[in-house]
């Protein structure tokens, strides 16, 4: 078997103080890599690195960024290589929903007094833009930047985090699921792009997770119980249960290392089998 080779490797993780990808920033500097939290929150950047090296004695650097902005990247790549060298590994792992772009009811129903504002008519443009520029172009642009220093080296892997609404869209999260079918698009494309350069790009899937951005979807915030779309979601899932972010860190270590050398343009579900049930 091939070794991982992912010691004193340099990572940058986009969103990296959030939960998930904490988690699997955490999971690289357990490989004895040099992870870089990146994220809008400069003092949760810090902390999170702070706890890294703490933990696991190897270096990380918290550096707040926004990955809609280019030149924001560009500083934030300038500090990265002046302090790590270059980089080897980007986790494009900001992304996120919004309230406004979500519509307050899963179907319409074809009725003469129905709300439209409750319905696909209801969006927020705004807020379909937002949820969308946030989950695709912030996937795109820290690649552009990034990505530079995988290319001149000829070697080095980029990681997208998807969703398994890229698959088969919810309802009510329309510009969720339609930006995340695109990151599954671009993933390929981009493999495609960099096939010659050494460069391998490939993406992770989750199942469901209870996060910041779609608590409001699953749990009701008066009883603390499930919503019923938070029971459908259980229902839909072979192994009755949401997803944890330490359960995504075994195929990012996978895709990320030499075991797969040969691996590039793949989309891996890590969803507990929901993309396999067909509700029967």
């Amino acid at each position: 078997m091939n070794e991982l080779n992912l010691k004193d490797k340099v990572a940058v993780i986009t969103g990296g103080a959030g939960i998930i990808c904490s988690t699997l920033a955490r999971s690289l500097a357990a490989q004895g890599v040099k992870t870089v939290i990146l994220d809008l929150n400069r003092d949760a950047a810090h902390d999170v690195a702070k706890n890294i090296e703490k933990e696991f004695h190897v270096q990380s650097l918290g550096i707040s960024a926004n990955v809609l902005g280019k030149v924001s990247l560009e500083e934030a790549k300038r500090e990265v290589n002046s302090k790590f060298g270059t980089i080897d590994i980007l986790v494009n792992g900001a992304g996120g929903n919004s309230p406004s772009a979500t519509t307050k009811v899963e179907k319409m129903l074809g009725t003469e007094d129905e709300n439209l504002e409750e319905t696909f008519f209801g969006l927020q443009i705004e807020g379909f833009d937002k949820v969308f520029d946030l989950n695709f172009k912030g996937t795109l642009i820290p690649s552009m930047v990034f990505a530079t220093d995988l290319v001149r080296k000829k070697s080095g892997v980029i990681i997208n985090i998807s969703s398994m609404n890229s698959y088969r869209p919810l309802t009510k999260i329309a510009a969720y699921s339609a930006s995340k079918a695109a990151v599954n698009n671009f993933t390929q494309w981009l493999a495609v792009h960099f096939s010659k350069t050494g460069v391998r790009v490939n993406a992770i899937a989750p199942g469901f997770l209870l996060t910041n951005q779609n608590r409001f979807l699953l749990i009701d915030e008066n009883t603390g119980e499930l919503t019923a779309r938070g029971k459908k979601i259980i229902n839909g899932t072979p192994m009755e249960r949401y997803c944890v972010p330490e359960e995504l860190t075994g195929t990012l270590i996978y895709l990320v290392s030499d075991l797969s050398k040969f691996v590039t343009g793949v989309v891996i579900p890590v969803d507990g089998g929901f993309s396999a049930y067909s509700g029967v």
